[in-house]
């Protein structure tokens, strides 16, 4: 799999998932809403970890230095 994000592109992503969960795990949202953002915060850190977002590759997007 090609890494197609950039260092900036995952940090963000990180921290939108840490801000996320702390919201969803203390009961800010509730409901559908934290399922929601269970789901946003899962798909954002495993394409932080990996490098990769499968919906880059769909629109020929590319946040990486290294093309």
């Amino acid at each position: 799999m090609t890494k197609n994000m950039g260092t900036l592109d995952r940090v963000l992503r990180i921290a939108v998932a840490i801000v996320l969960a702390v919201l969803a795990w203390n009961g800010t949202l509730e409901g559908p809403l934290a399922i929601g953002a269970w789901i946003v915060v899962a798909i954002f850190v495993v394409t932080s970890l990996v490098g990769s977002c499968p919906a880059y590759r769909l629109i020929g997007m590319n946040t990486c230095s290294n093309r």
